[in-house]
């Protein structure tokens, strides 16, 4: 892993106790960023991390909120950036698949309203009111976002097509915002392809198994895999803006 010195540097994760968003926020602190952890107020994995990490003597902090909420995800953003001091990075990882098992393209009565409304306003609303609400503190710092997106979102098969339509938002949302916050704030996306972790898909363990098969790389991600990378987008990559880098392990190819 590529050593970076961030300190002095603060981020705000959300989605960070658990997942992806855990290995990017252990990632960042062990560099020596200030990282605000954002979670669900009623998730107990959120202050169970923020006290395990500074046991370890990471400089963390708790930042709860819902960033699926209109209201309640700018007020954590800014709260955030108040009580961090200033704001550098932000990584939109929390998102939802709306879904416990996965819906084939073909199973259309399975795409309900509620699963739409549930995805929109997390997968894409989320990250767009975050980003929007941090522009101002990263335009100061001349900082950066990193969103999650999906191979999901790039023509392939995810959870549904609902999920993968809001992922497809996030690839173009990230362009957008990277032509609006330029000169001053970089913007990227990564585009996980299948990780282990603690996401909310009951994959069977045929999917599993075709999933290692089909990588050219023989193994599926680990949230570390996708962190490396994001902080890498936030940390370095000084002329990467607009862009989502594929992190799949050649499933896709």
């Amino acid at each position: 892993m590529i050593k970076y010195d961030l300190k002095g540097k603060t981020a705000l994760v959300t989605g960070g106790a658990s997942g992806i968003g855990l290995a990017t926020v252990r990632m960042l602190a062990a560099n020596g960023c200030k990282v605000a952890i954002n979670h669900l107020a009623d998730d107990p994995r959120g202050m169970e991390q923020v006290e395990t990490l500074a046991a370890a003597g990471f400089d963390v902090i708790s930042a709860p909120g819902n960033v699926g909420d209109a209201t309640d995800g700018p007020r954590m953003v800014e709260q955030a950036a108040r009580d961090l001091g200033r704001l550098d990075y932000l990584v939109n990882n929390a998102g939802t698949p709306g879904t416990r098992t996965s819906i084939a393209p073909s199973e259309l009565d399975r795409i309900t309203e509620e699963l739409w409304q549930a995805v929109i306003e997390v997968n894409l609303l989320g990250v767009f009111r975050c980003a929007k609400a941090a522009a101002p503190h990263l335009r100061k710092t001349r900082g950066a976002i990193v969103s999650v997106a999906s191979i999901a979102g790039l023509g392939y098969v995810g959870s549904s097509m609902a999920y993968g339509a809001t992922k497809a938002g996030v690839v173009s949302l990230t362009q957008n915002l990277a032509r609006g916050l330029a000169p001053e704030v970089r913007v990227n996306a990564v585009a996980p392809g299948a990780v282990n972790s603690s996401w909310m898909i009951e994959w069977t363990n045929e999917q599993r198994a075709s999933s290692i098969d089909e990588a050219a790389l023989k193994r599926r991600c680990e949230p570390e895999d996708l962190a490396e990378v994001m902080v890498f987008l936030l940390a370095g990559a000084a002329m990467v803006t607009g862009q989502t880098i594929v992190v799949d392990g050649g499933l896709t190819l």
